[in-house]
């Protein structure tokens, strides 16, 4: 029997399929992974669905040994990226392998070569496509299960990772809270300070106007993050599809809107985790999937939510107003959540050295119970 690894080009439906199915067979044993949604991550694959796809060039790689596959890895080149950064960097993710270093070696071998043709001399993540979604590749926590637009991980990738040659770029965290029913206190005062104000408005997000709400969300967000540790800003075509996800999974007081005379300064998104209804679905929504997943979304508030967005304007970066709006908008989306019986929350990704925003979510019973690490590597 033949023991080598080979690795090819993901191309074509079976090997998708291939791509997609591996991931059940690695974490059957692990409790804690929840199967992606199967249609889910065909649409985020699919180069005419996800807008990723128009400023980046990616290549599937699957690993085999014996024709059954042991190994997949994405390699991907972002243009926004390249041009705004200009450091040579290519990047990789949808990493899963059995625990072999063969494996590990084979798939970063293919993803090292194919970014190197293409001009790159360094390789840097998971990202699975961009750092705006799944960043990181899990080192700490794996004892609970990820939440929505998050990822697991088997706990030997980061040493198989090491042996290759992979060194630490930067950890991010997740912070993990539980409500008790009140508001915290550092989240009240900042609420009361902005409600107080006669120049500040803290208001929800107008559904009815969605694409130029999402706008203001945007504009928000790509100025308060433009300083921030690998910072790509989102398109419009990716602004575009996040409100096409929105659009079904939540309502307007999901999100909080902080106006300082008339200008939007601050907003939090929030999401439900649409992992506690997955779970058991197996990735599948046919034949019942669908009718189990609706009667979640409209019969009953989430168990747990996800906060996977909250920016400040950079000029209120540093000063007492800012943490008065960045906290007040964050109490807003508490209330509201509190108010329908959901206690526990995620506040997700932050980086490891953000520590006005670490501070922040600490003072209100944040507790890190997740640690994500983005890794690189010189390609030779």
């Amino acid at each position: 029997m033949d023991s080598s690894v080979t690795v090819r080009p993901a191309r074509g439906k079976e090997d998708l399929k291939a791509f997609l199915g591996l991931p059940f067979a690695l974490y059957a044993g692990d409790p804690n992974w929840v199967a992606p949604l199967h249609l889910e991550r065909l649409e985020h694959l699919d180069p005419k669905k996800n807008p990723y796809f128009r400023h980046a060039e990616v290549e599937l790689f699957l690993a085999l040994r014996g024709g059954r596959p042991v190994g997949r890895i994405s390699a991907q080149l972002s243009r926004l990226r390249s041009e705004r950064y200009r450091d040579g960097v290519g990047q990789f993710g949808f990493l899963e392998a059995e625990d072999d270093p063969a494996v590990f070696a084979a798939l970063f071998d293919a993803a090292e070569a194919w970014l190197k043709q293409r001009g790159a001399t360094a390789i840097q993540g998971p990202f699975s496509f961009s750092i705006n979604d799944e960043t990181g590749l899990l080192i700490e926590g794996f004892d609970t299960p990820p939440s929505v637009m998050m990822s697991h991980a088997l706990p030997y990738y980061g040493p198989r990772l090491e042996e290759t040659g992979f060194v630490k770029a930067k950890d991010i965290i997740a912070y993990d809270f539980i409500g008790q029913g009140g508001m915290p206190r550092a989240l009240a005062s900042a609420h009361d300070k902005a409600m107080a104000d006669p120049d500040v408005v803290l208001r929800p997000l107008d559904k009815k106007q969605l694409m130029k709400e999402l706008e203001i969300v945007v504009s928000i967000a790509n100025d308060a993050w433009s300083g921030n540790w690998g910072f790509v800003p989102w398109t419009r075509e990716e602004m575009t599809a996040l409100a096409n996800n929105l659009k079904m999974l939540v309502t307007g007081d999901y999100i909080a809107i902080a106006e300082y005379k008339g200008e939007p300064a601050a907003m939090a998104i929030t999401l439900p985790n649409i992992n506690d209804w997955i779970a058991g679905l197996n990735g599948r929504l046919l034949p019942f999937g669908w009718a189990k997943l609706a009667w979640q979304l409209f019969a009953r508030p989430p168990r747990s939510v996800r906060m996977p967005l909250m920016g400040l304007r950079r000029k209120y970066h540093g000063t007492a107003l800012g943490a008065v709006l960045g906290m007040a908008a964050i109490a807003r989306v508490w209330s509201y959540h509190a108010g329908r019986g959901t206690r526990r929350g995620e506040a997700s990704w932050i980086l490891e050295d953000n520590m006005p925003m670490r501070r922040m979510i600490e003072s209100f019973g944040g507790r890190p119970y997740k640690t994500y690490r983005i890794y690189e590597k010189l390609i030779g």
